[in-house]
C-alpha cells in the first residue's frame, strides 16, 4: 500500500523528532578552524572516513592555513600530506586549483551560494551544503552522504541512490531550519545503531517507523 504524502510527512517529523532527542549534540565530525578549512576537509572526505581526514588536516593546515598560502603550495607537497586519504592525486589537484580560484576569482573570500561554490574545482552540491550549513549557518540544501542515502532508502522515504534526487525528495519532508542538523543526526544514527550490514534494529528508537525493520 502506497504511503500518502501527508503520512510520509508525519512519519518524517516523528523520526526527526526522535533522532534529535537521541542525538542532541550531533554535529559535523570534521575538525576545522575556518570556513576554508572546512571546505578543504570536506573535499578530502570523499571516499574517506572523517576520522582519517581529521588525522591529516592538522598537518595540512599547519603548513597551509588559508586559501592564499595553499594557492602557493607545491602540488607534490600537498600530495604527500594527504596521501592516506585516497585518490590523493585528484584531491591535491582540486585543492590547489580551488585555492587559486578563491584568490583569483573571489578575491580570497568564499562565495556564499551553491551556484558559485560548485564552480570551484572538487566542489559539488554535497560539499557546498556542508560548508554553507556548518560554517555559515545557511540551510540552503540537505547534505546527502552514504549514511543518508542508505537510511533514507531503508526508511522508504526515497527509492534512489542518486544524491541530488534524494536531496530533492527530502527537501519537502524536512523543515528548512533542520536541514543541517537532519544530516548530522542521520549520520550519527548510522554510525551507532543503523550500521551497514549489521543494524541494531532491536535498539533502534525509530524502528517502529521503519518499513525495513518491520518487514
Amino acid at each position: 500500500m502506497r504511503e500518502s504524502k501527508l503520512k510520509k510527512l508525519e512519519r518524517m517529523q516523528t523520526v526527526l523528532t526522535l533522532l534529535k532527542k537521541e542525538y542532541p549534540h550531533a554535529e559535523c565530525a570534521l575538525t576545522y578552524s575556518t570556513p576554508f578549512q572546512l571546505l578543504i576537509a570536506t573535499i578530502l572526505s570523499a571516499q574517506c572516513t572523517d576520522a582519517r581526514v581529521n588525522i591529516v588536516t592538522p598537518i595540512l593546515f599547519s603548513a597551509y592555513p588559508d586559501a592564499y598560502v595553499m594557492s602557493k603550495a607545491k602540488l607534490s607537497d600537498i600530495e604527500k600530506i594527504i596521501h592516506s586519504t585516497g585518490f590523493y592525486k585528484a584531491k591535491a589537484k582540486n585543492i590547489l586549483a580551488c585555492s587559486k580560484q578563491i584568490i583569483n576569482h573571489f578575491n580570497g573570500e568564499l562565495p556564499l551560494s551553491i551556484e558559485e561554490l560548485t564552480t570551484l574545482p572538487g566542489v559539488g552540491r554535497k560539499t557546498a551544503n556542508v560548508l554553507l550549513g556548518n560554517a555559515f549557518g545557511m540551510n540552503v540544501g540537505i547534505t546527502v552522504d552514504t549514511h543518508v542515502t542508505r537510511i533514507m532508502n531503508l526508511l522508504k522515504f526515497v527509492q534512489s541512490k542518486d544524491a541530488v534526487k534524494i536531496e530533492m525528495s527530502l527537501i519537502p519532508l524536512v523543515p528548512q531550519d533542520d536541514w543541517t542538523v537532519f544530516t548530522h543526526v542521520i549520520i550519527q544514527h548510522g554510525r551507532e545503531v543503523c550500521i551497514a550490514r549489521r543494524p541494531k534494529c532491536q535498539n533502534c528508537s525509530i524502528s517502529k517507523y521503519c518499513p525495513s525493520a518491520l518487514s
